[in-house]
């Protein structure tokens, strides 16, 4: 992926905590701890199978590129990976203006025999990408469910 014109301010884990808009989802899969945080943390290619938005994903020497249904990009730093229950990464830049600085945690906890996701995205949006991302939100929670099925369901076809 070409290098992106849109850079983002450098933050670490704890803008989870202090961004200006923070969008949080849950969900409970079947699946092992270990075998989401592989899944999240380790097959970055994988993400296409089972996270519908994301068209492109790869491995970089910081972390990762992104693609997005829609043409919108990201190179990404991984900031934490701490197996099997948390794995934290910044968005470093993009193709689109709108984002000043963006963080995305996973949370995997054991629950019922599977595991309990939860998804946070951290961003400091100027206003028209805070709109939107508000607007988005139902969106973006009903692509985070249906991707976990998707994630839970190649899980299993695996084991």
């Amino acid at each position: 992926m070409a290098r992106l014109k849109h850079r983002l301010r450098p933050v670490g884990p704890e803008f989870l905590d202090t961004a200006p808009l923070r969008l949080a989802f849950t969900a409970a899969i079947a699946a092992a701890p270990r075998d989401v945080h592989h899944a999240l943390a380790e097959d970055t290619e994988g993400w296409t199978q089972w996270f519908a938005p994301v068209t492109h994903a790869g491995p970089t020497p910081e972390g990762r590129s992104i693609g997005l249904a829609g043409g919108l990009r990201f190179e990404e730093t991984v900031l934490l990976s701490e197996p099997p229950r948390r794995y934290v990464y910044r968005a470093d830049a993009t193709n689109r203006p709108g984002l000043r600085a963006m963080a995305e945690e996973w949370r995997v906890a054991p629950a019922a025999g599977g595991s309990l996701v939860q998804w946070t995205v951290a961003v400091d949006p100027g206003p028209a990408a805070a709109l939107a991302l508000r607007v988005a939100a139902p969106a973006l929670r009903t692509s985070f469910r249906r991707a976990m099925q998707r994630l839970d369901l190649r899980l299993a076809t695996r084991a």
